[in-house]
């Protein structure tokens, strides 16, 4: 596997001696499913960047629409009047800066003032997505999404869910390469919840390692505050922190070199002792 991932103005290790990757949320829409609201405004939410910061954050992620199970479309300006302020605001805060959408005009923009990563749900597949991106100079998620958010969670079905979220992300990195996108600039994501039951998300979880080596690409794994997590615990969003510490350490014990979390402070320490135990020497 890479041992790095060139993420714009930054090179990111994403070897197995170094700490797995933080990537912190910052949702700026008024209907996320975990902090709803709670930094759609431009102050809230630079000072809880300024937080993540400080708290030991790699990349942060920014999200102009909600993608939740049944959430309905943004329009355009909408989102870039959401997400550009906050881009201008933070692109010399010394961190990465990820902008989760599948919009490629919102991919230009954005790159363009100062964004170093796309992150997209829906695989790079909008018309003009791969295009868009391919003249860019930025890090690239693609994710696995079955059908879309309005109706992913309506019955999910797959032959074999390990071997077609494998298949599809083979087939986008497939069409990354035509485009002469170089591989250290991507990395995958199985796309938890996305699209998948309770057995699909477990299945998934468990078989980390063996998507990762399939596709020879950094994992990111993005269980943080899940209906997943909810399932196993029947506990609402605000009390799934412990869980999804649990769901951070499983994934990274099973290869994924990334974490998409909302609770940065607490993260950035479990995965510290983790990887301080994973790497002593006997």
């Amino acid at each position: 596997m890479q041992t790095h991932l060139q993420c714009g103005r930054y090179r990111l290790s994403v070897d197995a001696a170094s700490r797995p990757l933080v990537m912190g949320i910052l949702n700026v829409t008024p209907d996320s499913f975990s902090d709803a609201g709670k930094y759609h405004a431009l102050d809230a939410a630079i000072s809880h960047a300024e937080e993540m910061i400080a708290a030991g954050v790699d990349i942060i992620d920014i999200g102009g629409e909600s993608t939740r199970p049944g959430s309905q479309p943004v329009a355009l300006m909408d989102e870039l009047a959401r997400v550009m302020p906050l881009v201008f605001a933070l692109r010399d805060c010394g961190k990465p800066l990820s902008i989760d959408t599948y919009k490629p005009e919102v991919m230009r923009e954005a790159i363009a003032a100062g964004a170093d990563m796309i992150n997209d749900i829906n695989g790079f597949r909008a018309p003009g997505a791969l295009e868009t991106v391919a003249e860019l100079d930025c890090a690239l998620c693609v994710m696995h999404m079955q059908k879309d958010p309005q109706s992913m969670q309506l019955k999910p079905e797959y032959q074999d869910v390990v071997a077609d979220v494998s298949t599809f992300l083979r087939e986008r990195i497939a069409a990354m390469e035509q485009m002469h996108i170089a591989r250290d600039r991507i990395c995958i994501d199985p796309g938890f919840g996305f699209g998948k039951s309770l057995a699909h998300n477990i299945a998934l979880l468990k078989n980390i390692g063996q998507l990762q080596a399939a596709l020879d690409l950094p994992l990111l794994a993005g269980l943080s505050r899940k209906s997943m997590l909810g399932a196993i615990l029947d506990k609402p969003v605000e009390q799934r922190m412990a869980a999804s510490l649990a769901g951070a350490l499983a994934s990274v014990a099973q290869g994924a070199r990334i974490v998409r979390v909302h609770d940065v402070a607490e993260t950035v320490d479990a995965l510290t002792v983790w990887h301080a135990l994973h790497t002593a020497q006997h």
